[in-house]
């Protein structure tokens, strides 16, 4: 069992700056990857952003050069980097751990950019 919290999204100005947080209840590093999507009204499910054990990454094209994927390990913790944010980056935004045997979902962070 995984257990996910995500924390740090807000309502910005675009162009500005929010680093999201997921806090997992095992070590990030057991987990295959750590994901990030994000789901906009009426839209589906995206894969923003993604980390392996191993440490590669990938970003959605939109994100490339704007969005950061990291982690701490000490803290169990992945972490999304928003730069350079736009108002089409408005989404809920989930953390996902990608284990052998199932999928786990955070709740969901809100993330609103106002033009």
């Amino acid at each position: 069992q995984v257990q996910l919290v995500e924390s740090g999204g807000g309502l910005l100005q675009a162009g500005g700056s929010l680093r999201l947080s997921c806090a997992a209840s095992v070590s990030i590093f057991s987990i295959n990857a750590m994901g990030w999507y994000r789901q906009a009204p009426g839209k589906e499910r995206e894969l923003v952003a993604r980390i392996t054990s191993g440490g590669s990454t990938y970003y959605e094209d939109s994100v490339k050069g704007r969005f950061t994927i990291s982690r701490d390990g000490a803290k169990n913790t992945v972490y999304l980097q928003m730069n350079s944010l736009k108002p089409e980056d408005t989404a809920v935004y989930y953390c996902a751990a990608h284990t052998s045997w199932r999928d786990y979902w955070g709740q969901g962070t809100q993330v609103t950019v106002s033009s």
